[in-house]
């Protein structure tokens, strides 16, 4: 029985797939549930498993763009599973044979031809043209009669630019995959579609550091995640939502739409790009449900098992490039989102203190928002409200009660 497998759904505003990359060979024996193929959609890279076990031939080539439902591959169930591998051991064999003796001989035979008088001068054409370019003959290898630089030889040559080095200047051209195709396009209608404006912070760290150095390894042994900065900034932002309900909205043709909820996308880098999984009703959650979320979705975008479900609906975005070592950054706002927050390295810095220089661990917080929605007044208020908060979490964080906070 011939068994047609055709694209899955991954999702309902999704109509076409690309073939990423096939994990088995047109003609190879699978097993049921065997994964087959990675498909990129544009939002997502999914496995694709075998329906079934049998031989499979494949209908598509990577790199193909496929609708939803079309026939992929064909798989023979019918077929035995071939015992050991001859078939592969021949083909090895073939390829790893060596050369024969007629072969190398008439390799070795081959000498280069000798120089003459002619060997790198130019005809008239080609003296032109190499002119105009601004090029000497001797820079160019002819491959005319006796090694003459032709009219085509000084057509195709290539003028250096700057000073010779000697090394390499090699290029390599690869295919974007479909969800890096799909973000650039985002990207791009974001910049041109909305009122983006950036406003920016400094927030001082050293609240935070003192918290985490008393009670991380006690919240790591009780819970089993780390005690993080995401949960920190995240329960700082949902306070900050609370407050400014306008930051936590989106533009719906001629309506505002606001939420009563906070779903917080957290921007974090997978082997197939940006991600942006999301985290659910976060103003319900603890220091450790944040933290246990945060690592759970983080393990599977790096290991390509996130959803596009897990990716979708997010109300407001954290990015962190400080993780790679960022000063400061304009981040671009997650459509249909109408904000997002920019974190940042930390770096000592001398600050004032009451009158008196210190040095503290100071990070420099952005948030980008659509202006179209968001005032002045309410996207510097809602930045300020984030500091407060990470400056002071024991009391606006925490409720004056660190251990019940961190359920201790």
């Amino acid at each position: 029985m011939i068994l047609e497998m055709k694209v899955p759904s991954p999702g309902e505003s999704i109509k076409e797939v690309e073939i990423a990359t096939w994990l088995v060979a047109d003609g190879d024996y699978v097993e049921k549930d065997q994964a087959i193929a990675e498909v990129d959609s544009d939002k997502a890279t999914l496995e694709l498993p075998a329906e079934e076990s049998g031989i499979i031939t494949l209908k598509a080539e990577e790199g193909d763009a496929v609708a939803v439902g079309a026939v992929v591959c064909l798989i023979d169930t019918g077929a035995k599973k071939p015992e050991g591998d001859t078939q592969k051991e021949a083909k090895k064999e073939e390829k790893e044979t060596p050369k024969t003796e007629t072969s190398t001989h008439t390799e070795a035979s081959k000498t280069p031809e000798p120089k003459t008088y002619a060997t790198g001068t130019a005809s008239p054409a080609a003296k032109k043209i190499l002119a105009e370019k601004g090029m000497d003959a001797k820079s160019v290898s002819g491959t005319g009669k006796d090694g003459r630089v032709t009219k085509d030889d000084a057509v195709q040559a290539v003028p250096s630019m700057g000073t010779p080095t000697g090394g390499s200047r090699g290029t390599s051209r690869s295919k974007m995959s479909m969800l890096r195709r799909k973000v650039a396009e985002r990207l791009v209608e974001v910049k041109n579609t909305t009122a983006m404006l950036t406003t920016f912070n400094e927030v001082d760290m050293s609240p935070i550091f003192a918290l985490r150095n008393e009670y991380k390894e006690t919240f790591k042994s009780k819970h089993g995640v780390g005690l993080g900065f995401m949960s920190f900034f995240t329960l700082a932002v949902v306070r900050a939502l609370k407050m400014y309900p306008s930051v936590n909205s989106m533009i719906d043709e001629k309506e505002m739409i606001t939420y009563d909820f906070c779903d917080i996308s957290i921007a974090v880098s997978g082997p197939k790009g940006l991600m942006v999984p999301v985290i659910r009703n976060a103003e319900n959650l603890s220091f450790r449900g944040v933290e246990s979320e945060v690592k759970r979705l983080a393990l599977r975008a790096r290991d390509g098992q996130i959803t596009v479900d897990e990716m979708t609906g997010g109300t407001f975005t954290i990015t962190n490039g400080g993780v790679f070592g960022s000063m400061l950054s304009t981040p671009i706002i997650n459509p249909p989102q109408s904000a997002i927050l920019g974190m940042h390295n930390i770096v000592e810095r001398p600050v004032a203190v009451q009158g008196k220089v210190e040095i503290r661990p100071i990070m420099f917080v952005a948030l980008s928002y659509d202006h179209r929605l968001i005032d002045g007044k309410e996207s510097v208020g809602f930045l300020v409200a984030i500091k407060e908060a990470l400056e002071n979490p024991t009391e606006l964080l925490m409720d004056n009660d660190v251990k019940k906070a961190l359920e201790l």
